[in-house]
């Protein structure tokens, strides 16, 4: 019986790769060898781990910079994180304001065992692009450092060169930095996260 339809479109392409059911593939294995490593890399592991401190609801603080040099418009949020897909990826639901007006967004973050780093997607209600983000852990993936590229829509620039810093300093606190690159990597926005309950 297959646990997903990626399983069995995984069957379906290795039997057309092989010319059959059991005979050796371009990559050399067999069938059974290759549906092996590719239930090992769809199996969650010490870095989805990592992401188990974000899981909970929180309290945030949001700062934004329009000018680099000026003060910071900081702002209320909360953010619910939870797991998706038997721990493959993390979910979170973010409720703030922006420019005066409520607004939700959403993340999904993982990590990809074949290419060996994490990525992330987000979107929202005030918007119709998605930031799509991909990176590396380091420090034992307490810090996690993504890039991507943006869209703004007040100022009609695409692909805008993104970094994004997450910091998990502990169970119950991280921090969320994004630097804009098109500005000399300045940071425009800031959010900490506290664990509410």
């Amino acid at each position: 019986m297959k646990n997903s339809v990626y399983e069995e479109q995984s069957e379906t392409t290795l039997r057309q790769q092989s010319g059959s059911k059991t005979g050796s593939t371009q990559g050399g294995g067999n069938q059974e060898e290759m549906m092996k490593k590719v239930e090992a890399a769809g199996r969650p592991g010490p870095a989805h781990k990592a992401l188990e401190a974000l899981v909970g609801d929180w309290k945030a603080e949001v700062k934004c910079w329009m000018d680099p040099n000026g003060s910071p418009e900081v702002t209320p949020g909360t953010a619910k994180a939870s797991w998706k897909f038997n721990g493959r990826f993390l979910q979170e639901e973010f409720h703030g304001q922006m420019m005066g007006k409520p607004f939700s967004g959403q993340t999904l973050i993982g990590f990809d065992n074949t290419k060996q780093s994490f990525n992330s997607v987000w979107l929202s209600d005030t918007q119709t692009s998605m930031f799509v983000s991909e990176g590396k852990g380091d420090s034992g993936n307490k810090v996690i450092t993504l890039e991507g590229k943006s869209s703004c829509a007040a100022t009609g620039r695409t692909d805008v060169p993104m970094k994004t810093v997450l910091r998990i300093a502990s169970p119950d606190k991280h921090v969320l930095e994004m630097f804009d690159g098109s500005k000399g990597n300045a940071k425009v926005m800031e959010i900490t996260y506290t664990r509410s309950k």
